[in-house]
């Protein structure tokens, strides 16, 4: 009979679908508790084991610094830390409310990560939250006939009105606007060239998206590592602030933007910005979180 040997260490997690409703759909989060101290490596490798999109690991702090900072949290892909992303911040903050209620002040929940101090305000009684970004940053704007042939799709998709570009509200994406949702179904992104290219241009991936027709309604996708994200909450936040500053999208108009359609992970992204003195601010990317799962890691 196989004996098992007593673990050293057991950490608490909850696994979680964001931006959706509906359990199964949407991006799927791990969040794992009381990680202070734990090595970077060993985060690293529980990342890798869970093998979703991002893990997050919550690091408690005493309570007047989390109030005025934010509790601290470091999030991780399967193959790197990330200084942020969208989903496990609006998924991390979902679980703090629900899991440690003291985090909550004026239904805010403040998150401590890498890019700095990011705020999820919700609504009084469900799980919808809004998170603010930070202000934009504009980056290069890129050829559109060299974007076409990293993305598989024709310069004649693309919306007339500005050139794709590199934004970031945190971590930079290239966006990439098109004139209608339906070329989103050629997407085949060539990661092997487009990680080098963009790397030189200041920017990590591609996230391609076009109206559907049906105003203020979007679908987008975004391919990385070889595979598909059901929902990129920091893309989002780069994207509305790239079509509010294009003057596509009208300041402070929410729109919505489905993605995770093609890969079964449906999911709804609410996002908009304000342009103050001709820049663009408050950039907001909302959506709701459903709980899937908790646990314990037995760690050596």
């Amino acid at each position: 009979m196989a004996t098992f040997a007593s673990p050293s260490q057991a950490l608490d997690y909850q696994v979680v679908d964001v931006f959706t409703e509906i359990a199964l759909k949407g991006n799927g989060l791990a969040v794992v508790f009381d990680t202070v101290g734990l090595a970077t490596e060993r985060m690293q490798a529980i990342a890798r084991e869970f093998n979703l999109s991002e893990t997050t690991f919550i690091q408690r702090r005493d309570l007047e610094t989390e109030k005025s900072e934010g509790v601290r949290v470091r999030i991780f892909t399967t193959q790197e830390e990330l200084p942020f992303a969208g989903h496990p911040t609006l998924g991390t903050a979902s679980v703090l409310k629900l899991s440690a209620p003291e985090t909550l002040h004026d239904n805010t929940v403040r998150l401590a990560l890498n890019v700095g101090s990011v705020p999820v305000r919700f609504n009084h009684h469900s799980l919808y939250g809004e998170m603010i970004q930070r202000d934009p940053e504009f980056g290069a704007q890129l050829e559109p006939k060299t974007v076409a042939r990293l993305t598989g799709l024709n310069t004649s998709d693309f919306h007339a009105a500005a050139p794709p570009q590199v934004v970031s509200t945190g971590t930079a994406f290239a966006i990439v606007t098109l004139r209608s949702h339906e070329a989103l179904a050629h997407l085949r992104v060539d990661h092997e060239e487009a990680t080098k290219y963009l790397r030189e241009k200041g920017g990590r991936w591609f996230y391609v998206l076009g109206p559907t027709g049906g105003d203020p309604a979007w679908r987008a996708r975004m391919q990385f590592y070889g595979g598909e994200d059901p929902a990129t909450g920091s893309a989002a936040g780069c994207a509305i602030s790239y079509l509010v500053g294009h003057g596509i999208v009208a300041p402070r108009q929410q729109i919505h933007v489905k993605q995770g359609v093609e890969i079964g992970r449906a999911s709804d992204l609410f996002l908009g910005a304000d342009l103050i003195s001709g820049k663009v601010s408050d950039v907001r990317v909302g959506g709701s979180t459903v709980r899937v799962a908790k646990g314990q890691l037995f760690l050596p």
